[in-house]
């Protein structure tokens, strides 16, 4: 059974060495300082389980899960208690909060043998993904994946996003990006007062609008300072309104 540490603590990452030294079945095939190293060697080594700190350099924990295609099943290894949601009990194999015991360390290995021979394993970390509450650093940026890169971008940097079938097209000055998310995601964890969605599948950054003009019907266009003209449903136009205090 392969696996991966993820954590920037040498300290955490070696006490998880040593806990694991019981366990002959499990092969740690590599250990990595922070998001990055940790989405190239799942890519790379396709382990069955992940150890996972949350708050790391560079990207977050849960930032780098996004990123992974399909993702192994995890158990979390943290400090920051805040982020041990239900999300964690119904979707994360196990949440060891640090510092940990063997005695704790071992009922997770538990909890993880009698799943890891189940789709469901895998499948819960999708769910866990998909539910969790973004933390205070990801509400200030999103991270998507460009080819083999990471490009980290920040949420003022954002003109709009619309949504394409399972995914949301993020529109910037440098052009446009996918990302794996549903348009009801973004409408909940970026700021109100700054994004509106103004429409099924748009939602725009209220402080590049320029103007707003009348389309069809009951319908109207926001007019961005790029030029870019997004579309205004009539409950749309209501929330625009109230936001920008019309």
């Amino acid at each position: 059974m392969k696996t991966l540490i993820i954590d920037d603590e040498p300290l955490a990452r070696l006490l998880i060495k040593e806990y694991l030294q019981p366990y002959p079945e499990v092969e740690i095939v590599q250990e990595c300082n922070d998001g990055f190293e940790g989405l190239k060697a799942i890519q790379q080594h396709q382990p069955e389980l992940i150890f996972l700190d949350i708050q790391m350099p560079k990207i977050n924990g849960f930032e780098m899960l996004e990123l992974v295609e399909q993702p192994p099943a995890v158990i979390f290894t943290t400090a920051y208690d805040e982020y041990a949601i239900r999300a964690f009990e119904s979707h994360a194999v196990d949440y060891l909060l640090k510092p940990f015991s063997k005695e704790r360390f071992d009922k997770a290995m538990e909890k993880w043998k009698e799943s890891s021979h189940a789709v469901a394993a895998k499948a819960n970390t999708q769910a866990l993904i998909d539910s969790v509450v973004p933390t205070p650093s990801q509400a200030n940026r999103i991270v998507v994946k460009l080819g083999g890169k990471i490009k980290i971008i920040p949420v003022d940097e954002i003109l709009y996003l619309e949504g394409a079938d399972d995914y949301v097209k993020i529109f910037t000055k440098e052009g446009s990006y996918l990302k794996n998310k549903t348009m009801s995601y973004f409408e909940l964890s970026l700021d109100a007062q700054q994004f509106v969605r103004t429409h099924r599948s748009y939602i725009v950054n209220v402080q590049l609008i320029t103007r707003i003009e009348p389309y069809e019907k009951d319908g109207h266009l926001a007019i961005l300072k790029s030029g870019a003209q997004v579309p205004v449903s009539k409950t749309g136009y209501g929330k625009l309104k109230q936001v920008l205090g019309l």
